[in-house]
């Protein structure tokens, strides 16, 4: 399960963190792999916005086709 809003930014100010997808543990790690949290809560705060952004296009093109219960590495985002 993903929050779409990261609780980091939530759960300070008292705030409902939101919805949640429901989301394979390799893309999860990927997802917090390639993006900070700040970024999933300004820009990639919506399935649809996540699965259009590049880097996480070729990463879902890709493990859509391994086995299924492989455990995937992630690439870190660079710094």
């Amino acid at each position: 399960m993903h929050h779409l809003i990261p609780k980091q930014h939530t759960r300070r100010k008292n705030l409902d963190p939101g919805p949640t997808i429901d989301i394979c543990p390799a893309c999860h790690r990927q997802i917090h792999a390639m993006f900070s949290n700040q970024q999933l809560a300004q820009e990639l705060n919506s399935l649809e916005k996540l699965r259009q952004h590049p880097d996480m296009t070729r990463f879902l093109t890709w493990v859509k086709k391994q086995t299924v219960n492989q455990r995937v590495k992630v690439k870190r985002r660079q710094t």
